[in-house]
């Protein structure tokens, strides 16, 4: 069973290909691919109609909250996906998410309707009455993910080929788009629940990774979606019984 709940730190290291090349090096011995092994996530991101949450998000603040859809792997109506509220308060991450059919998630995006009831739930039901928010943008990318060998609660995320567009948001279409970051640098997350392992702070240092401030979709919305809004482009997308349609 998937797990739905998440409380930890996230750290998060651009890394260079040489970088990543000395790093799995070096970390052989502690860490090991997970099950999936190197595999897509695909992601709707949802925001007010002024874009107030990734707004308000690049601003530091000490809580931020956001709200997407998540598949691993491009879905069909049928498929298992995620629905995601994602808060961070104080620097610890707080994830909690709610699978169904990616059918099941249109239709209770669109009408607030959904034959299963939980709390995360009704976390997710307040986010969406309060903000209100619309599918603006998607955003792939492949993953390698590593777990420690003595500790599973240490876990580490590569990130490369990071691609977005901002029509055909939908999960079914496909996992294509516009590069963001290419495949000559990667996005390391390193995700912890206690003090991070010293042999890992000691291969960090070695390698000269430093922590790094990157948001996926905070980078999207700086360097593209800003820039429509300025320049007058204007459009709504919903949802409709077969997905997500634009007026």
């Amino acid at each position: 069973m998937a797990q739905q709940v998440f409380k930890r730190v996230e750290k998060k290291y651009m890394l260079n290909k040489v970088q990543y090349n000395m790093f799995r090096k070096l970390t052989a011995d502690y860490l090991e691919q997970d099950d999936y092994g190197q595999h897509t996530i695909c992601n709707i991101y949802f925001d007010t109609d002024n874009f107030s949450l990734i707004r308000k998000s690049i601003e530091k603040p000490v809580y931020k909250e956001k709200l997407r859809l998540r598949s691993y792997g491009v879905p069909d109506m049928d498929s298992r996906v995620f629905l995601e509220i994602k808060k961070k308060f104080k620097g610890v991450v707080y994830k909690r998410r709610e699978p169904m059919t990616l059918s099941q998630a249109y239709n209770y995006i669109r009408t607030g309707e959904i034959d299963k009831s939980s709390q995360i739930l009704n976390e997710i039901d307040w986010f969406m009455q309060f903000y209100k928010p619309e599918p603006k943008v998607y955003l792939a990318y492949d993953r390698i993910a590593l777990f420690c060998k003595q500790d599973e609660q240490v876990r580490v995320t590569f990130d490369t080929n990071i691609r977005w567009r901002d029509s055909l948001v939908g999960l079914e279409n496909g996992d294509d788009g516009d590069i963001l970051l290419g495949n000559e640098n990667y996005i390391m997350e390193v995700k912890i629940s206690n003090a991070m392992p010293l042999w890992l702070s000691e291969i960090l240092a070695l390698l000269e990774i430093y922590p790094a401030s990157y948001s996926k979709y905070g980078t999207c919305y700086k360097e593209y979606l800003s820039k429509d809004i300025h320049s007058g482009r204007n459009y709504t997308a919903h949802f409709s019984d077969g997905g997500i349609i634009y007026a």
